[in-house]
C-alpha cells in the first residue's frame, strides 16, 4: 500500500472512530437500564475487547508505579460515563453531547493546576464563548426540569472528562494508549461491579446484545481505530475530526430517534461546535 493510500485508509479509520464515539449516546435511549449498569456493561466488554487486541498484538502490559493513577482514572472514567448516560436519559442525545462538549472550559482552568502553566488568553476566551453556548441551551423555555438536570449531568460529564484528559497526559509516554485504555475500562468496571450487583436489574437477550455491541464495537474497536489512524494522521487533524463527534451524534439522533433539537439548542450547539473547531485549529 502506497503512502498516499495508507494515509487515506488511516483518515477513513479516524472518521469511523469519531462516528462510532459520536453515536454512543444513542445507546442511552436504546438500552432501558440505569446509567450505572450501562456503563458497567460497556466497560466490561470494552476491557475484554481491548485486552484481546493487546494479546493479539503481543503488547506488554506493565503498571509499574502508575497503579494508583490507573485506579483513579478508572473511577473518574466510570463517573464520566455514568454522568453522560444519565444526561442523555434525562434529556436528549443532543443536549448530552453538547453539554459534555463544555470540557474545554474545565481543561483551560484546570491545566495550570496540573502542569503549573499560565492561563492561555485564547483558551480563556474560547471557554467564555462556550459558556454562552451552554447559556443559550439553558435559557430555552421549553426545557422541563428533567432536561435541566440532564444539562447538569452533561456538564458534570464534561468536567470529569477534562480531569481524565489531564491525568492521561501524565501517563502518555510511560504506557501505550491501548494499555491505558485497558486499565481505565477494567478498573471502571471493577468500581461499578458492587453497585451493579447490589442494584441488579434483569437483562434480556436484546439488551445484552446492545451492551456487547456498545462495549466491543463502539468502545473497544473505536478506540483501536482512533489509535491506529494516528500512524499517518497529525494530532491537529485528529483534533479537528474529533470535533465532529457531537455533529455525528446529533445527526444519528435525528435519524434513529427522531429527536429534533429546539431552536435554542441549535443555536447553543452551533456556538459550542464552532468554538471547538476554531480552538482545535491551533493544536
Amino acid at each position: 500500500m502506497s503512502a498516499t493510500s495508507n494515509n487515506h485508509y488511516n483518515y477513513a479509520q479516524l472518521h469511523l472512530a469519531v462516528l462510532l464515539f459520536g453515536c454512543v449516546g444513542l445507546f442511552g435511549k436504546w438500552i432501558i437500564l440505569p446509567a450505572y449498569l450501562i456503563v458497567f456493561g460497556r466497560t466490561f466488554f470494552a476491557s475484554m475487547a481491548i485486552g484481546s487486541i493487546i494479546l493479539y498484538k503481543k503488547e506488554s502490559i506493565t503498571i509499574g508505579r502508575s497503579g494508583f493513577k490507573f485506579l483513579l482514572l478508572g473511577f473518574i472514567l466510570a463517573f464520566h460515563w455514568v454522568a453522560f448516560f444519565q444526561s442523555v436519559q434525562l434529556s436528549t442525545v443532543a443536549i448530552g453531547l453538547l453539554t459534555f462538549s463544555t470540557f474545554p472550559i474545565f481543561t483551560t482552568f484546570l491545566t495550570p493546576l496540573f502542569f503549573k502553566a499560565k492561563l492561555d488568553p485564547r483558551s480563556t476566551f474560547s471557554s467564555f464563548i462556550i459558556f454562552i453556548g451552554v447559556a443559550c441551551i439553558v435559557m430555552d423555555g421549553q426545557l422541563s426540569d428533567s432536561y435541566l438536570w440532564g444539562i447538569v449531568w452533561g456538564i458534570a460529564s464534561g468536567a470529569s472528562f477534562a480531569v481524565l484528559t489531564l491525568l492521561n497526559k501524565q501517563l502518555v509516554g510511560k504506557h501505550s494508549s491501548r494499555v491505558i485504555a485497558l486499565m481505565q475500562n477494567g478498573f471502571a468496571a471493577l468500581f461499578l461491579l458492587p453497585l451493579a450487583l447490589l442494584f441488579w436489574v434483569p437483562i434480556d437477550g436484546q439488551t445484552l446484545l446492545l451492551l456487547i455491541i456498545l462495549g466491543i464495537i463502539f468502545t473497544g474497536l473505536a478506540h483501536t481505530l482512533f489509535i491506529e489512524s494516528m500512524q499517518t494522521i497529525s494530532a491537529q487533524t485528529a483534533s479537528l475530526v474529533a470535533c465532529l463527534e457531537p455533529v455525528y451524534g446529533v445527526i444519528g439522533a435525528l435519524i434513529f430517534l427522531k429527536e429534533y433539537p429546539t431552536f435554542w439548542v441549535w443555536i447553543g450547539g452551533l456556538i459550542i461546535i464552532t468554538v471547538i473547531f476554531w480552538d482545535a485549529q491551533r493544536n
